[in-house]
């Protein structure tokens, strides 16, 4: 069945309303729009069982629990949701926590308990996830001393490639008093009873420490049962109002949230009205070092790169000279000093740079030279099966779109080839029901599919045509569901409105696509 002789599945869908819906709620919920996570809210059963919805924390974690005993999703990403669950509550467990199920809390602690006893025992693959390092041996640690208060419990092991001697430096110099890395705040609960109104950190404006509840709870410390209105609990009360109890892992990430949103639907083509105050807004976040995702997080270069581009699609091109301090030799890190390379960042400055190239053509010689460069070196990075990973993002799906639109965008005739073989590799992975997806088919990854078939050049070869209109069958199936959290920080999570945006981008493609199929 072609593209042209399907039954449109957005009759009666208004996408542009769908869309404008959309940007309205950006400006509705400045601080974003954000799941909860499993990691940050067993911090706070642990670190702030003063705080209000503590109970509905607890009963979060006990429902979110698998049958296995394990929270989280496969291939390591279980771990640290895992650690974080069990400890919280086994928190709650040897308290004594009023107004708890004790029977339940200790089967939910066994089971968590056992498949970490095995999964740390054992080979361990863990993902590349911000503060890994340091946030399994916290936990490992802070279980160790919960059990010992429970009989016939055991240690668990720390896993064999890991030690606590860099968590005993942090935690030395959050107690100094010495400056802490601004990345490092976002994590700062690894600092256990240290990061309590540690002196060389204030929290931001809003109340916030490190754009984390986790962080800002660590550094309240038990201050923030005796004060309650001190601004940092006030942040956090404000969060747990928003989400009823259970928190999410980062917030706020207002400029984040509003370049992508903003990035997916324009480069689709979507007719958006665009608040001015918005523009302005992503405008004034952009310093000489680049803009952070939301207050309390350091500037980074995909941030500040997917708000530039955002900024030449309005129509409001802003000079990109900020990435230059985010130069790594022929590539740009995230941050300066990061390690490991995201080839996704580097997409991003691809299209910043070709983006403002194009729209202010005297700016080409201060940019041609990284853009070759740029789109050298993400070609050199693809898979031989035609797709990329990333280590922002759990599927292959985001970083080979990213990779594949930048590459098609600004990458010239030498990209042709890689373009070609990802869009390919997409076709390929098709599951039987239409849809896309690392571990499931998911809407979020069915719709960065949807985006390299029809975005790339070759977009109208009859197979890519009839394999969108697949997926985007699945994808209307789905309105209105739930996102699985996909995107890297302590924990997966996912930016609902971020996930959205791909999917109102790749259904408007599609019935874009469908309006020019001859019938």
């Amino acid at each position: 069945m072609s593209i042209g002789e399907a039954a449109d599945t957005t009759a009666g869908t208004d996408i542009t309303a769908e869309a404008g819906e959309l940007v309205t709620s950006l400006m509705l919920r400045p601080w974003g729009q954000v799941s909860t996570s499993v990691y940050e809210t067993g911090r706070l059963v642990s670190l702030a069982p003063w705080l209000t919805g503590h109970r509905e924390r607890i009963d979060y974690l006990i429902r979110t629990q698998r049958q296995d005993g394990a929270w989280g999703a496969p291939d390591g990403y279980g771990v640290v949701p895992t650690l974080s669950a069990t400890e919280g509550i086994l928190a709650a467990l040897t308290r004594a926590d009023p107004d708890t199920d004790r029977a339940s809390l200790a089967g939910a602690a066994e089971r968590g308990l056992r498949v970490l006893t095995t999964w740390l025992s054992g080979p361990l693959d863990l993902p590349d996830m911000p503060a890994i390092e340091h946030i399994v041996p916290s936990l490992v640690a802070r279980i160790n001393q919960r059990v010992e208060d429970l009989p016939g419990q055991a240690p668990i092991p720390l896993p064999a490639a890991m030690s606590y001697d860099a968590l005993h430096v942090v935690r030395s110099r959050v107690r100094s008093g010495m400056e802490v890395p601004e990345k490092l705040l976002h994590a700062l609960e690894i600092a256990s009873d240290a990061a309590a109104g540690a002196p060389g950190i204030r929290p931001t404006p809003i109340g916030s420490v490190g754009a984390s509840p986790a962080a800002t709870a660590a550094w309240l410390g038990e201050h923030g049962e005796r004060d309650a209105h001190d601004p940092a609990r006030g942040h956090l009360e404000a969060v747990v109002r928003l989400y009823g109890g259970p928190v999410p892992v980062g917030l706020p990430i207002t400029v984040f949230e509003r370049g992508w949103v903003l990035s997916w639907l324009l480069r689709a083509g979507v007719d958006i009205e665009v608040p001015p105050e918005m523009v302005a807004d992503i405008r004034t976040a952009i310093g000489p070092a680049g803009t952070p995702a939301g207050p309390g997080l350091p500037a980074d270069a995909d941030t500040t790169s997917v708000a530039l581009y955002a900024l030449a699609l309005l129509d409001a091109p802003y000079e990109p000279d900020s990435l230059w301090g985010f130069r790594a030799g022929t590539h740009f890190s995230t941050w300066p000093g990061e390690q490991g390379v995201s080839v996704s960042v580097n997409a991003h400055i691809l299209d910043a740079f070709g983006e403002y190239v194009r729209r202010v053509p005297a700016a080409a010689p201060r940019y041609d030279e990284a853009v070759a460069e740029l789109a050298g070196w993400i070609r050199d990075r693809q898979q031989p099966d035609g797709s990329w990973t990333d280590r922002w993002h759990a599927s292959p799906y985001y970083a080979t779109v990213s990779c594949a639109l930048a590459l098609d965008a600004f990458g010239g005739e030498s990209a042709r080839d890689a373009v070609r073989a990802a869009a390919e590799w997409t076709l390929r992975t098709q599951r039987q029901d239409g849809s896309w997806g690392r571990w499931e088919g998911t809407a979020e990854e069915t719709a960065y599919a949807i985006q390299i078939l029809l975005l790339t050049t070759g977009h109208g070869d009859p197979r890519r045509l009839e394999a969108a209109d697949r997926g985007h069958a699945h994808v209307a199936g789905r309105a209105g569901g739930d996102h699985p959290p996909l995107w890297h920080d302590k924990d997966l999570y996912v930016p609902t409105a971020v996930a959205r945006a791909a999917v109102i981008a790749s259904s408007y493609l599609v019935r874009r696509a469908r309006a020019v199929q001859p019938r």
